[in-house]
């Protein structure tokens, strides 16, 4: 008898669905009982949740002046960060590309430590620059601008292996050198993918500014810890809701500017 071909592969997928829910659930299990993952703690500690947030419902409006400046700051460090890091990665993108005829073997070595240096957290880099330069935004800066050359390097590069080689073969028949190659056969194709990812590491590093001072690299950061350590969640409250804004409104006017770029 020919069993009815129909049924079975809905069987072999509830068999498949039903295996996998399953070892999800035992990994889920076993990595909040290695952790000590207490819920019976989380329900308890929920009106320690309330009380802050009774707190942060009344901001002190006057300490507004007080984290102008700080704020200021921030989004400097965020602009002079991502600004070093694209400058350093737009040769750097030209020349690890694959289809940039450059040396392979440097080229790979290159690469291997790009990989390196994007697997590192801009915290991480941020904590150990505050050790060797000391508290204070350039230690900021420094840690942005490797993030920003990291992250620019990777997706540009990428980008410039996807060219149309249309127009780098018909420069090289008509005899132009490399320079002329890069300036026009390959820039002008990439150019606004490279404009677009300088946009997007300076959102990710106005985000992450503010965190980083946290740990002493300058900025709002150091007022929010500051604004915690003292229990002063009304305050808290003020440099949330202004970060908040600012966040808002320079992913607003990066989206717009690359609208038109792309």
């Amino acid at each position: 008898m020919i069993p009815n071909q129909t049924t079975l592969p809905k069987k072999t997928g509830k068999a498949k669905f039903f295996t996998t829910l399953t070892m999800l659930l035992i990994i889920i299990i076993t990595s909040a009982i290695i952790t000590d993952v207490d819920f019976w703690q989380l329900l308890t500690n929920l009106g320690q949740a309330g009380y802050i947030l009774e707190q942060m419902s009344h901001p002190d409006w006057s300490y507004v002046s007080v984290v102008l400046s700080p704020l200021v700051e921030t989004i400097r460090m965020a602009i002079l960060g991502t600004a070093f890091g694209a400058i350093l990665a737009f040769p750097f993108s030209l020349y690890v590309a694959r289809n940039m005829e450059s040396n392979k073997a440097f080229s790979s070595v290159l690469r291997f430590i790009l990989n390196i240096i994007r697997t590192i957290p801009e915290l991480l880099l941020a904590a150990v620059f505050v050790a060797v330069f000391g508290i204070g935004p350039f230690a900021g800066i420094i840690a942005l601008a490797i993030f920003s050359f990291g992250m620019v390097t990777k997706l540009f590069f990428e980008s410039i292996e996807t060219i149309d080689e249309g127009p780098i073969e018909a420069l090289k028949s008509s005899g132009a050198n490399r320079l002329e190659i890069m300036r026009f056969g390959v820039i002008p194709q990439v150019i606004s993918y490279y404009w677009n990812y300088v946009l997007f590491a300076f959102e990710i590093n106005i985000r992450a500014s503010t965190v980083l001072g946290y740990i002493g690299a300058g900025g709002i950061g150091i007022f929010l810890q500051r604004a915690l350590s003292q229990v002063r969640y009304d305050r808290v409250a003020v440099i949330i809701l202004i970060i908040f804004v600012v966040v808002l409104a320079i992913d607003y006017v990066s989206n717009k500017v690359r609208e038109k770029l792309l």
